[in-house]
């Protein structure tokens, strides 16, 4: 039997209103809420696979007519409680991590963005940005130093070395 996964069709109108539907039906607002807007868009997603605790089939029609199509995966359950410190370090000290700093444009908003090798997701910001952080020692270990910015949705793709 074939693998079925359940249809996310978001429509964006050209206000920026958006209207989700999942196998045909209306994923409406809470009650009392504002209607949605393309700003939305990562939430509803994290909304909808959370609930389903499966990937979901997405279909985003723009105003233009243009149409992306992604499957989107439920994000990792994150812990409740932080991680215990270890006996060695003084209590409330986290030993300093160097970052890099990433930077990306031409994303859909809100948008899932991979950060490749892929070690890390993170979400566009409203104007479409992206500014993602890599911890120094992950790019260590690859001979390129080589980073991709993948939009999930957009299919935006961004290449580069940071230093």
């Amino acid at each position: 039997m074939p693998v079925v996964l359940p249809l996310v069709a978001i429509t964006i109108a050209d206000d920026g209103r958006m209207t989700v539907t999942v196998d045909g039906a209306p994923f409406e607002p809470e009650p009392f809420a504002p209607p949605r807007r393309r700003e939305d868009f990562a939430r509803v997603l994290d909304q909808l696979t959370d609930l389903r605790r499966s990937p979901v089939r997405v279909e985003v029609r723009e105003a233009d007519g243009t149409v992306f199509t992604d499957i989107i995966t439920p994000s990792r359950r994150r812990r409740t409680e932080p991680d215990p410190e270890p006996a060695s370090e003084a209590p409330g000290r986290r030993p300093a991590t160097d970052l890099v700093v990433l930077h990306g444009e031409g994303f859909v908003p809100g948008e899932d963005v991979a950060v490749a090798v892929v070690i890390a997701h993170a979400d566009a910001a409203p104007d479409g940005t992206m500014r993602g952080l890599v911890e120094a020692h992950q790019l260590a270990g690859t001979p390129t130093r080589e980073v991709i910015l993948l939009g999930r949705v957009s299919g935006t793709l961004t290449i580069g070395h940071p230093e």
